[in-house]
């Protein structure tokens, strides 16, 4: 039976994607560097922020990466006031609260932008545990994250959903044996599907706890 969730944070709570790029955007402009829309999808991908800069950037020095990273955050920060919830995020997390579920935060975000994001929202609180890239060697789709998430919950894997909307945050899940709910447009349904997500929905006005617990039957 369901027990625990693992939420990711950018774009399965918070519809930050446009943010997101428009902050590397920016901070690869102060570089002189010219990245492409298309190029730019990689930012999305649930990447920890050192494997996004050594992708387009190639091989740093960890005292670069810090400065980058940094400058890069300065950036997102200027324009997070108008980052909102996905739709339904907010009363889904009600409603598990209700229903004495427990569910934690593992995103590849650094721990100051998490944090910061979800104290902004005022929800920061009702995670039982909160894991950022700063307490993992290894992004998705290393299952590293989403394992010390359910270590902190506390339940058996079998009985915890992870809710992503990146490929790798679904490998992930699936690489680590818990279950995982997509949560992308109809566009991208498909490849949320063949990455091994149980179910993809819209956002989580489009799915309901009862729903989600027949993944479980």
């Amino acid at each position: 039976m369901l027990k625990g969730v693992i939420f990711d944070m950018d774009g399965v709570l918070i519809n930050s994607h446009p943010v997101h790029k428009s902050a590397w955007r920016k901070f690869f402009d102060t570089l002189g560097l010219r990245v492409s829309d298309d190029e730019l999808d990689f930012v999305l991908d649930g990447r920890k922020k050192e494997d996004i800069l050594r992708h387009f950037l190639g091989d740093l020095e960890q005292a670069q990466i810090k400065e980058y990273g940094h400058r890069k955050e300065m950036l997102f920060r200027e324009e997070s006031l108008a980052i909102e919830p996905v739709e339904g995020a907010l009363e889904f997390l009600e409603e598990l609260t209700r229903a004495g579920i427990g569910f934690a935060v593992a995103s590849c975000g650094s721990k100051t932008r998490v944090h910061y994001i979800l104290r902004q929202l005022k929800i920061h609180d009702r995670f039982a545990a909160i894991i950022t890239a700063d307490d993992v060697e290894l992004g998705k789709p290393d299952p590293g994250i989403f394992k010390k998430a359910a270590d902190r919950l506390g339940s058996p894997y079998a009985d915890l959903l992870v809710c992503e909307d990146a490929i790798s945050g679904v490998q992930a899940a699936k690489a680590a044996g818990i279950k995982c709910l997509g949560i992308a447009d109809h566009a991208r349904a498909d490849e949320l599907i063949e990455a091994g997500a149980e179910r993809v929905v819209a956002n989580f006005a489009s799915t309901s706890l009862p729903a989600l617990e027949e993944l479980f039957a």
